[in-house]
């Protein structure tokens, strides 16, 4: 059976991460999970720490020093998975945005229908988001029209980050030249798979706001999308005879 690992990075989530953590192990597919903690104040990765012992060798904890952003949370837990026998490497919100069950539906998009990438996409089927005002909705839905039409990609979310990827995309994309740490870090990720001319799909799903804790958006981390996909895509262009360097 293929091995699967679910990286789920987390800042103050102790209020989601015990129920999160047993529902994705309730599912009748097996998979691994990976908590990529940044040193969270709220004690989240005590409650990790604790739970396994009741999830031996299926649970494991990253811890960090500091909050640094999480674009770099996640490549910390791809390179942890890249150098484990994972043939499939999840990413997935802590804060059950993202529904566990569609884990299996991800699954089955690479493994069964042989995409190197599915997306949980909330826009792929009209507009699937349960909770956010209309004016978060709208700024979001406009944000990946932007990224599609400035990219060229043909990804209707392009700023999801509900993503399973099969390990030769993370083995072909250099994880270390990754630049943006926040909101475009979705976007770059998903841009490096369309150069390297993998096949992505995306799959329907319904995206949920959370309902405990506090949201990570912020301006900044909007303002680096924006830039960064134009500087991103100019990159592309005058560096298209060096992938590793885009």
């Amino acid at each position: 059976m293929p091995k699967a690992v679910v990286v789920i990075p987390t800042y103050n989530e102790n209020e989601n991460i015990a129920r999160l953590l047993r529902n994705v192990f309730a599912l009748q597919r097996s998979f691994d999970i990976l908590v990529v903690d940044d040193n969270s104040p709220d004690g989240t990765a005590e409650t990790v720490r604790n739970l396994q012992t009741e999830y031996k060798d299926t649970l494991f904890l990253l811890n960090r020093k500091e909050k640094a952003g999480l674009g770099t949370a996640y490549i910390a837990g791809f390179k942890w998975a890249l150098a484990r026998e994972y043939d499939y490497v999840f990413e997935m919100d802590a804060d059950f945005s993202h529904n566990p069950n569609d884990l299996i539906r991800l699954f089955n998009a690479c493994h069964r229908d042989e995409a190197d990438m599915s997306i949980g996409s909330r826009y792929v089927k009209g507009v699937n988001v349960v909770n956010w005002p209309m004016s978060r909705v709208l700024m979001s839905w406009v944000a990946s029209k932007y990224v599609r039409l400035i990219t060229g990609m043909d990804i209707y979310d392009t700023t999801a980050g509900f993503v399973c990827y099969r390990r030769k995309v993370l083995e072909k994309i250099n994880l270390d030249k990754i630049q943006f740490v926040g909101y475009a870090f979705q976007i770059e990720m998903k841009f490096k798979a369309y150069l390297a001319n993998f096949k992505i799909t995306e799959v329907p799903v319904i995206f949920t706001d959370r309902t405990r804790g506090e949201s990570k958006m912020s301006g900044g981390i909007i303002s680096e999308a924006i830039f960064g996909v134009l500087k991103m895509k100019l990159k592309s262009i005058f560096g298209k005879n060096n992938f590793n360097e885009i």
